[in-house]
């Protein structure tokens, strides 16, 4: 699946002390698992959690949902052992918390490039300090970089700003990490909706972050994934745009023209890149589910 097709419309946290939880996880139709042993887990259990996470990861039965593990941070008492247990099992991500600086980034990837195994563990960053935000642009190009994952609570906690359904105070952080995703490549994943039973405002901030660009909403409840799947994914009017702009596009360029006309709009090379992408998402989206289904 390329990166670029491959969907995060539905990226679920899980704590990692939850053995239930974790084994639920492979049933759910979530398109990514962020497999959590820092927030999510008490102080009393961190060591715990650690042990049954790399034991339920090794066990395997996640298909193709992408899995990333969240880290306690490399300056915390347990960090270092987090990364060195999850390196046994080679995973496909680590998520490091309130990331600032390249040194972090690099120093993680470092220790991982020790370990053949690790060759392909993507490095991924929670975005929730005033400092990560600014320095976004070189986060995005640091050492195994895929990922950029917006924690909005603790940013909105450090910015000092209320809680408004627009997010309006929250735009420049969220938009100059998308610019910076963008630019480098990478995932931007949003931030998560706390009122996991009010469907309809998850719905409008999901909307939202697809409008600005995101790749995918972060969850804190299954009962949200539905909505999240539904509101990142191409609809039927774009994907029949899509194909049908392709299709009036290839006529165009056969009888020599540069741009088409679909729909009383003009079709250009631009267009088609992007129709394009809607068509292999769509793709991506329909094998992803077929597996997990």
């Amino acid at each position: 699946m390329a990166a670029n097709a491959r969907p995060y419309r539905s990226t679920l946290y899980i704590p990692g002390s939850k053995e239930r939880a974790l084994d639920k996880a492979r049933t759910l139709s979530v398109d990514a698992i962020i497999f959590d042993l820092e927030d999510a887990v008490a102080i009393e259990e961190k060591d715990n959690a650690r042990a049954l996470l790399v034991s339920e990861l090794g066990k395997g039965g996640y298909g193709g949902r992408a899995q990333i593990v969240r880290l306690n941070g490399q300056d915390t008492s347990w960090g270092a052992s987090d990364l060195n247990a999850v390196m046994d099992i080679a995973p496909q991500a680590v998520l490091l918390p309130k990331v600032e600086t390249v040194a972090q980034v690099a120093t993680v990837a470092a220790t991982l490039d020790i370990n053949p195994d690790c060759a392909a563990t993507q490095i991924w960053a929670m975005m929730e300090t005033p400092a990560g935000i600014l320095n976004a642009a070189a986060l995005a190009n640091a050492p195994r970089m895929a990922g950029f994952v917006m924690g909005t609570n603790d940013l909105a906690k450090d910015l000092n700003c209320r809680f408004r359904a627009d997010r309006l105070p929250l735009q420049t952080a969220l938009q100059t990490c998308l610019l910076a995703a963008r630019a480098a490549g990478i995932i931007c994943i949003d931030g998560v909706y706390n009122a996991f039973k009010d469907d309809d405002g998850l719905r409008a901030e999901c909307e939202q972050g697809r409008d600005l660009g995101m790749d995918g909403k972060t969850l804190i409840h299954p009962a949200q994934v539905a909505i999240a799947n539904a509101a990142f994914a191409p609809t039927e009017a774009e994907i029949d745009l899509a194909v049908r702009q392709i299709a009036a596009f290839e006529d165009a360029r056969q009888a020599g023209q540069g741009v088409a006309v679909v729909d009383g709009a003009i079709v250009e090379n631009l267009h088609i890149e992007t129709a394009e992408a809607t068509l292999a998402k769509a793709r991506a989206i329909a094998a992803l589910e077929a597996e997990t289904t």
